[in-house]
């Protein structure tokens, strides 16, 4: 069985997969989705018929301090529908504060061209939100 990362945005959405055995993630794409709810759950449900999934998790964009940030919200809402869309799956999200700071240094360290670090940070900062998952049920 698979997990599917999700770095949720207002514009852009990034998406990362797990191996069939959990150890590692890989980023799949970013999707431009300028805030349709529906053309990422189009997505999803693209990836649940090409996958063997049974866990999305969604990264929880908290403030520095802990604080749940209008984003939080927002995506604490695209969680709701998650739960009520794919209720046979199990949905949940864990804490990304720093994920892009992460995915733009990996950038950076691997000399990605400036105009292309926009169409991929989202789908680097997905891959992040999945190995922390992984690594948090694996006691890491």
């Amino acid at each position: 069985m698979r997990i599917i990362g999700i770095d949720y945005g207002g514009a852009r959405t990034g998406f990362a997969i797990s191996d069939e055995l959990g150890i590692t993630a890989q980023g799949l794409e970013t999707l431009d989705s300028n805030g349709s709810d529906k053309m990422i759950l189009k997505k999803i449900d693209e990836l649940l018929d090409k996958y063997n999934i049974d866990t999305i998790v969604v990264g929880m964009p908290y403030h520095m301090n802990g604080d749940i940030s209008e984003r939080a919200e927002l995506t604490k809402k695209f969680i709701h529908k998650l739960k009520c869309k794919y209720n046979m799956l199990k949905i949940d999200y864990i804490d990304e504060r720093l994920t892009t700071i992460l995915a733009n240094r990996t950038m950076h360290f691997l000399g990605v061209d400036r105009n292309k670090k926009k169409n991929i940070v989202d789908t680097i900062s997905a891959v992040y939100i999945l190995e922390t998952y992984m690594n948090r049920n694996k006691g890491i």
